[in-house]
């Protein structure tokens, strides 16, 4: 299955953060159950916002006929990120510097449910690594998600596990994951 797909930077996200939040409470609430706080609407829209705000922020919307069917989004690490800040065990040494170039994150790839398992999903995060100049991009995914499937989808689109982390007290323990945004790892 092919969608239409468009870049959105920072600057444009007012004209597609509606549709993201709707995607967002479909798939997590509706979905998925994940009527808990940290993945209510409010919480995710401060999320969004924060991401938004930092410097290179940017995403991808999937549409067929029009009609959004999923995005994803993501922000280079700068210098004073705290992403790597809460692993449950310390990664080698000069692995988390940071100097907003090196490590992009991929913070959500959400696509509702009639366009799940058709590539949706893949071409979203293939569109928006192809606009990134950074070395490496790195992702959180709950491993409980579909009894691990979801984990074992990004390890097929070429992601390594590298630790656990807890990004908020309120949120899952995160597999924390990384791979080369294209090439190898240098």
């Amino acid at each position: 299955m092919t969608v239409e797909l468009k870049q959105v930077t920072a600057e444009q996200l007012p004209l597609v953060r509606q549709a993201i939040l709707d995607i967002h409470v479909e798939v997590r609430h509706h979905d998925f159950g994940l009527n808990n706080a940290f993945n209510s609407r409010a919480r995710f829209d401060e999320r969004l916002t924060a991401y938004s705000s930092r410097p290179g922020w940017s995403a991808v919307m999937g549409y067929e006929d029009g009609r959004p069917v999923g995005f994803c989004f993501g922000v280079p690490l700068g210098v004073d990120t705290a992403w790597w800040s809460s692993m449950k065990e310390p990664l080698p040494e000069g692995f988390t510097a940071e100097n907003g170039k090196r490590t992009v994150a991929l913070n959500e790839i959400v696509v509702r449910k009639p366009w799940r398992g058709g590539g949706v999903a893949w071409q979203l995060h293939e569109a928006w690594l192809a606009q990134r100049e950074e070395e490496r991009v790195t992702l959180l995914v709950n491993p409980a998600a579909g009894n691990g499937a979801v984990q074992a989808v990004y390890e097929a689109w070429g992601y390594s596990k590298i630790g656990e982390q807890q990004p908020f007290p309120d949120s899952p323990v995160y597999a924390s994951m990384i791979r080369p945004v294209r090439g190898q790892l240098s």
